[in-house]
């Protein structure tokens, strides 16, 4: 029998081989990885420096320990070239692999901005562990970092390096911190916990030109301001990979296109986590990737299950102004109802009839989170 192929070892291709396993020990099973194949959670990277973790250390197990414990074989630093849906094939090089089924687990790639100078290519993302330890080592010993993009990626790893003692500055074209997540004044509260943290904000404009200069860096802005330093990091946000999915003729919009069970417009062929989109939801969170895991499991092991999605809260890694968001549906109607006090912003986003669709609580509005969570309608029933 062809096995089960896996395609991606991040959260959603481990924890679907996981859940697999628990409902059948016994399927053929490989997992292809372009990376090491550790086991580890991406969001934890942005906050790896406070917490004093080498990269190293942040993995849970290795790509050798996740095979003997799922058991499955894990290849890894090995790259898929194409997919032929109809042969049930998968290319790598010049190898061919069959498939029974197939899923398609590839994550997402950051977003990267056009940036002129003769240091553009310079500029860094962090978007694996290994992205993660070259970002290290790239920091040691060095002072500034610029930040492009202040969305969550941004926010997280400017309060984890200004935390850690770095002079951060951060640029976005927006006009406020987490601007698609956060109304204003919960951004303005942000704004503020970070600055005081040593942050320095650019805002109303992006970054035009990147150059060497004396082994460091000159950013130039939109607005003609210049920031000096020794590394630049883009965190402008995430884009599901597409490419092989679109050349193997799969439908694709926003993300690799499924129903309710995860399947793709090509029959034994699924999707999940950063790179899927159902019902024109694309969910690049941890909590979505664990329920699509546990349906995707079931249907893998022959139990067809359709995947649902609670509400499911966002915390966001920024312990200078703790921060939860629970988005309100893109096509959602409805205000934002603010409440402020000291150190604490309240937002609740709620319907004509008042009934609660979204929050975002700021500070010690925190602790509502479980109390409002009960009164959220679930994101996919």
């Amino acid at each position: 029998m062809d096995p089960i192929v896996i395609i991606g070892s991040g959260l959603a291709g481990y924890n679907v081989a996981r859940e697999l396993r628990k409902l059948d020990k016994h399927a053929p099973l490989t997992i292809v990885t372009a990376d090491g194949g550790e086991f580890y959670s991406k969001p934890m990277l942005s906050n790896a420096l406070t917490k004093r973790q080498a990269p190293a250390a942040i993995p849970l197990n290795s790509a050798e320990q996740m095979a003997q414990q799922l058991p499955a074989t894990v290849r890894v630093r090995t790259r898929v070239t194409a997919i032929d849906t109809a042969a049930h094939r998968v290319s790598i090089g010049e190898e061919t692999l069959a498939c029974s089924k197939l899923v398609l687990a590839f994550g997402a790639a950051q977003i990267r901005v056009p940036i002129g100078g003769d240091g553009a290519g310079a500029v860094m993302t962090v978007n694996s562990l290994d992205d993660y330890a070259r970002f290290r080592s790239a920091i040691d010993g060095k002072q500034r970092v610029a930040v492009i993009g202040a969305g969550l990626i941004g926010c997280e790893f400017a309060n984890d390096l200004a935390a850690s003692g770095y002079e951060v500055e951060v640029v976005d074209i927006a006009g406020q911190p987490l601007p698609r997540l956060l109304p204003p004044a919960g951004g303005a509260l942000l704004q503020e916990k970070l600055a005081a943290l040593g942050v320095v904000w650019h805002f109303g404009t992006g970054v035009k030109t990147v150059d060497r200069d004396s082994g460091a860096y000159r950013v130039a802005l939109g607005d003609g301001s210049i920031i000096h330093a020794d590394i630049v990091l883009s965190a402008i946000g995430l884009k599901p990979e597409l490419e092989l999915a679109r050349a193997a003729g799969l439908a694709t919009a926003r993300g690799i296109m499924v129903n309710r069970h995860l399947e793709t417009s090509a029959p034994d062929v699924y999707a999940l986590g950063d790179c899927a989109e159902i019902e024109g939801l694309v969910l690049p969170f941890v909590m979505p990737i664990m329920h699509a895991a546990r349906a995707l499991g079931a249907t893998l092991a022959g139990n067809r299950t359709a995947v649902s999605y609670p509400a499911m809260p966002v915390l966001v890694k920024t312990p200078a102004c703790p921060t939860i968001v629970s988005p309100p549906a893109p096509a959602a109607v409805g205000e934002w109802r603010v409440e402020t006090a000291a150190d604490s912003v309240k937002s609740l986003f709620v319907d004509a009839a008042g009934k609660l669709l979204g929050f975002a609580l700021n500070g010690a509005a925190t602790s509502e989170r479980a109390k409002l969570m009960k009164e959220l309608p679930p994101v996919l029933a």
